[in-house]
């Protein structure tokens, strides 16, 4: 109950950081996008800094529940942060859930449900097997650096969904190293947590990934990147959890036929609340990119 509770904490503070976010980085200029300059110029901005506040708290509480339970536990839980992020929206637009609001919800809350119920993931020896552990560390990589690529030429609403979809894969990985960390931390202190690779692999990715979500935020509304964002994360924490973690899952044909369903449910809701009108679509001026791209 202690992991689940800081699970759902966590969820809570991304979902509200990422609004705050998104507020903010709509006005930052287009000329430093996908640069670390960007992070530069949307530090100047209060409810940036707040929303970043809330992350920053996120990510402990989801590093403690990671410390304490199985990464195949938590992600699906931190898949929530969409629902805390439509309360927040909907509270500043004052729009109605309706239908499609309804449906995201009850397809996101049963679909994690389904799956923690279903799959009942628990650890177990983390494998031995080193060249599986880099094969998919170098899938997830690589496929977000890909998606990065093929983005900057795109335009702009997919751009955001595959920009939201790399930070996502990145931000899962950074999850599963969070979790080695801590486990390093458990064997050796801090004296083995400074002399492994790790640590500084969660910064790494952890300032990638946040460059490509502020980019996302910047370019176009949040409902067409946090959704990808959150919808990436926990199937990248799920894969490395089970793929070089040591987490297991039931595998019984019906166990897995609930899980499968639940992470389709999952990503079914994901997309339904984050398309919902009471997501924000941003304050700002229209950025040079989206008037060239508006019809005359």
């Amino acid at each position: 109950m202690t992991v689940i509770l800081l699970a759902l904490g966590a969820a809570c503070c991304l979902g509200l950081g990422f609004v705050l976010q998104q507020a903010a980085a709509q006005h930052a200029p287009m000329k430093d996008f996908l640069s670390l300059r960007l992070l530069l110029d949307l530090a100047r901005m209060p409810r940036w800094l707040a929303g970043i506040g809330l992350m920053v708290c996120g990510m402990a509480l989801g590093a403690f529940a990671l410390g304490m339970g199985d990464i195949t536990l938590v992600e699906p839980l931190l898949a929530t942060n969409l629902l805390f992020a439509m309360a927040l929206s909907r509270w500043l637009t004052r729009q109605r859930l309706g239908r499609s609001g309804w449906a995201g919800l009850w397809l996101l809350a049963g679909g994690v449900t389904a799956f923690i119920v279903a799959g009942q993931p628990h650890g177990g020896r983390a494998t031995p097997d080193v060249l599986r552990q880099w094969v998919i560390i170098g899938v997830v990589l690589g496929t977000a650096l890909l998606l990065t690529a093929v983005a900057k030429r795109m335009w702009m609403a997919l751009e955001a969904a595959l920009l939201g979809t790399a930070a996502g894969l990145l931000y899962g990985l950074q999850d599963a190293l969070t979790r080695m960390s801590g486990d390093r931390f458990n064997a050796g202190g801090w004296t083995a947590v400074a002399t492994s690779w790790q640590p500084y692999a969660v910064v790494a990715l952890g300032v990638t990934a946040l460059v490509l979500v502020q980019s996302a935020f910047e370019t176009a509304p949040l409902r067409l990147s946090l959704p990808a964002l959150t919808a990436a994360q926990p199937l990248a924490g799920i894969a490395c959890g089970v793929g070089f973690l040591g987490d297991q899952l039931r595998v019984t044909p019906g166990a897995l036929a609930w899980q499968a369903a639940g992470i389709v449910a999952i990503v079914v809701g994901i997309v339904l609340i984050g398309r919902h009108p009471a997501m924000p679509p941003g304050a700002g001026p229209p950025h040079p990119r989206a008037q060239a791209l508006a019809p005359h």
